[in-house]
């Protein structure tokens, strides 16, 4: 069987279904192939939604303590775990039909199997595993058999295959060593949990096992978890999961992952020199962490690795991620790439973004490059981290960018604020761009805070769109609120401070 269409796009995740959306609303004819049983892809699926459904139940439970704090008498009585894994799933059922049904709304055609992409535009699809043929859905619900094989010729190609969980070095996931699609798949919140990683998973899986009653221990490489980004906000994290019980390693190294024929596992680290630790009491900078379980949150690893993009020629780093130029166009004609497969933030609102110029592209219409500088980053945490644009260190180094100033705004200024119970901090980067109006801009906002997720949004706004710090200073926010800690901070760094000195 062989169908034509004008852009077929492999993978159905954040960058392949936005781009299959825009490109059919656009008026191109869409072929959507996905080996799994449902479109979404790792974020719906197996990320972002499950993960903060769990983290929006945990929070109620802080929400409980911290109600203990003011007076108020409530109590957790306890996890109906059948009830929890129901809201999981349901939420993740609504979100990913939901998906479907504005795909077929749309006319865009999902093949359920195997994708190889052969050259000349062609995409052979074969059925996924242990499935005897290729599904083809017209519409949300209804499946009709395709046959073994399905030929797709299109005339542009975007390639969208997502990451993978990356295990340790030399150590394989096994048993009690998990990764983070396991760990949501836990029908329990573990009693005792082992983290290994520093980044926004292993952050949020912390912060949210702990709000559950879970001992957690977080071991991490440096002196401070999200060590890559703004130091005061990686620094304003760290110690909060220290305040709130988490037992932070720092300065560690895992060398071994013991998991027994009996429940738990136990890792084996060691310590820079000159970092002790009171965990390690033998005299040595060798130590061991047990756990009922480890999780293993290193980063993700581009799903680039198949055969047939080495016989296409599609050029790669050595870590395995797809070149392109700023539009997402990989070196071989009339083949683009989006998502995690590419270098830069992993995040579904980015490859969101990719596919938008990437169908905008295939139509041949003006599309708009991607800009990394102003995509936001989030770590549902508790509190919230979140960050968009340059740090004070970036900006310095950052070619056509001068006079560089960082204002720190005391986050407990604000009432909303102190009522939280919640440290937090919240910096504003802002300098003068070279060959642009000569005025102060805002380049990077970096804050630690309840809501900073929701935030960040307006900081994105400025950034992205190089706002002049006096006139994104002036905008008026409401009282009481926490969004006013950003407009008081806009304030401070254009030397005209309210409620600070």
């Amino acid at each position: 069987m062989a169908v034509t269409y004008d852009v077929a796009v492999i993978g159905a995740g954040p960058g392949g279904y936005s781009t299959a959306l825009r490109a059919a609303e656009l008026g191109l004819s869409v072929a959507l192939v996905e080996r799994d049983p449902v479109v979404g892809g790792t974020c719906l699926n197996r990320g972002c939604i499950p993960s903060k459904a769990l983290i929006t139940a945990t929070h109620a439970i802080g929400t409980v303590r911290h109600a203990q704090e003011l007076g108020i008498n409530a109590s957790v009585d306890g996890i109906d775990f059948g009830k929890l894994r129901s809201y999981r799933l349901g939420i993740v059922d609504t979100m990913t039909k939901g998906l479907a049904g504005l795909l077929a709304h749309r006319h865009v055609h999902v093949f359920h199997g195997e994708a190889e992409a052969r050259g000349e535009g062609l995409v052979r699809v074969t059925p996924a595993e242990g499935e005897e043929f290729v599904e083809r859905f017209d519409n949300a619900q209804t499946p009709e058999n395709a046959g073994p094989c399905v030929d797709i010729v299109a005339t542009h190609i975007v390639l969208a295959t997502g990451s993978s969980p990356r295990p340790l070095p030399g150590i394989p996931f096994s048993g009690a060593l998990i990764d983070s699609t396991q760990a949501l798949s836990l029908d329990r919140f573990p009693s005792s949990v082992v983290i290994i990683g520093s980044g926004p998973i292993a952050i949020e899986f912390a912060s949210m096992w702990n709000e559950a009653g879970s001992s957690v221990t977080l071991l991490i490489r440096h002196d401070r978890v999200l060590s890559s980004w703004d130091r005061r906000t990686s620094s304003t994290i760290t110690r909060e999961l220290r305040r709130q019980g988490i037992t932070v390693i720092a300065h560690s190294h895992v060398t071994a992952v013991d998991t027994g024929v009996n429940l738990g596992a136990t890792v084996r680290y060691t310590l820079d020199e000159g970092h002790g630790d009171d965990h390690v009491t033998d005299g040595t900078n060798e130590g061991n962490a047990y756990g009922e379980y480890v999780l293993a949150a290193i980063g993700r690893t581009p799903n680039t690795d198949m055969p047939w993009l080495d016989a296409l020629g599609i050029q790669r780093d050595s870590d395995g991620y797809v070149l392109t130029d700023e539009m997402g166009r990989t070196n071989v004609a009339g083949i683009l790439a989006v998502g995690d497969i590419t270098h830069g933030p992993a995040l579904a609102h980015r490859a969101f973004a990719q596919g938008i110029t990437a169908a905008e592209c295939a139509a041949g219409i003006p599309a708009t490059a991607v800009d990394d500088d102003a995509i936001p980053l989030v770590v549902f945490s508790s509190p919230e981290a979140a960050s968009v644009g340059m740090t004070k260190v970036q900006a310095e180094q950052r070619q056509g960018v001068s006079d560089v100033e960082e204002s720190v705004y005391p986050m407990m200024a604000n009432a909303r604020m102190l009522m939280s119970g919640s440290a937090g901090s919240l910096s504003i980067v802002s300098g003068i761009r070279a060959g642009e109006s000569g005025q102060r801009v805002v380049l990077g906002v970096h804050m630690v805070s309840p809501l900073a997720g929701d935030l960040i949004a307006e900081a994105q706004q400025l950034v992205g769109q190089h706002a002049a710090l006096h006139s994104a200073s002036s905008l008026i926010h409401p009282h009481p609120t926490m969004s006013e800690t950003l407009g008081e901070a806009l304030l401070k760094a254009d030397g005209r401070p309210l409620h600070t000195r």
